[in-house]
């Protein structure tokens, strides 16, 4: 009669902790290498998502022109609704838009997008639009030109102020009248990109943008994702 071998008092079964230390460190690098690329699918998935929120937000902008006959004032954090700045009065010519949204400089006024004023959706719980990433700091952006354009001040932000400048002056307008939009932050002055080939727009009336990705608390930085 045969008889099952019986384990000596000594032997073990199961993983050594070297072992276990291997198995667990392969596991870390197989589900390393599968986060990766879900990471950047989401982020790919975001980017795309926001260019489409810029999209819908140029297309109620421009319904908002059609329909008034002039560009809204950006909004700011001071009102916190998504209204144009408080203060604003299209009919006043010089300084159409308060001094909260005027920036450091001249050239532009300049803030967030004012989503509520435009009936944009969808907003947060204090009416800015935000990006795909959804942060505070993803609020939309947006800057109007407020220079004088056939000797009409500031047409774009005041009634009839288009018209009475006429379209051909918009389009034959000295560049530095209007918005100079840059590819990148690097070597801007305070008058022009680093260079012509780094132009995006020179004669935009109006901008969108969105801080991305990497907007920083704050939403300090200048572009990201225009």
């Amino acid at each position: 009669m045969l008889f099952p071998e019986r384990e000596s008092p000594g032997t073990q079964t199961g993983f050594s902790l070297i072992e276990m230390a291997i198995a667990v460190f392969v596991m870390g690098l197989l589900l390393g290498g599968l986060l990766v690329p879900l990471r950047a699918q989401v982020e790919i998935r975001r980017l795309a998502d926001t260019r489409d929120i810029l999209d819908q937000a140029r297309e109620a902008l421009l319904g908002y022109v059609a329909a008034r006959g002039h560009f809204p004032c950006p909004a700011n954090t001071a009102d916190n609704n998504g209204q144009e700045a408080s203060g604003t009065d299209h009919t006043n010519g010089t300084d159409s838009c308060p001094a909260s949204v005027r920036g450091s400089g001249t050239s532009s006024y300049a803030g967030f997008f004012p989503a509520a004023t435009l009936g944009f959706a969808p907003v947060d719980s204090n009416g800015f639009a935000r990006d795909a990433w959804g942060t505070q700091q993803n609020r939309l952006r947006y800057a109007v030109a407020r220079r004088t354009v056939n000797s009409v001040t500031e047409p774009l932000t005041n009634v009839d102020g288009m018209r009475n400048a006429t379209m051909n002056a918009f389009i034959t307008t000295d560049p530095d009248q209007l918005i100079r939009i840059c590819r990148t932050g690097t070597g801007v002055s305070s008058s022009d990109c680093a260079g012509a080939s780094d132009r995006l727009a020179n004669n935009a009336m109006a901008v969108i943008w969105s801080l991305g990705q990497n907007a920083p608390t704050g939403g300090s930085a200048p572009h990201e994702d225009k």
